[in-house]
């Protein structure tokens, strides 16, 4: 049984910084890619960021990029994601989400080659 656990999220100011970190358990966490997600209130869920199965591709919504960074560290079954110059519009549940392929080299983008997904966690950014 595969878990994802989300933690990192909270309040901060227009500008701030928050780390997210998802733990993944249940099966090698090293042969699949992983992403986040984003949901804000009555919007559809969207991708954020990705990173492939080895860790030597990432991915970035156009919203984030320049601004997030997606890690992964495969020795702790953990990714990571780095959000700095935080923007109001970023105020959204986050989730992390892991492939459903192994060493899988196809789209990153899409939610539905993804087949578990944390709980998620809040990030609020006032400004």
């Amino acid at each position: 049984q595969v878990q994802l656990v989300e933690s990192g999220g909270g309040l901060v100011q227009a500008g701030g910084s928050l780390r997210l970190s998802c733990a993944a358990s249940g099966r090698t966490f090293s042969a699949y890619g992983m992403g986040w997600f984003r949901q804000a209130p009555g919007k559809e869920r969207e991708f954020v960021a990705a990173v492939s199965w080895s860790g030597r591709s990432t991915y970035y919504a156009d919203s984030v990029k320049g601004r997030f960074t997606i890690s992964r560290d495969n020795a702790k079954n953990t990714v990571y994601l780095q959000m700095n110059s935080l923007k109001p519009e970023d105020t959204a549940v986050y989730y992390c989400a892991q492939q459903r392929r192994g060493y899988y080299s196809g789209s990153y983008y899409s939610q539905y080659e993804y087949e578990y997904w944390g709980q998620g966690t809040q990030v609020t950014v006032s400004s």
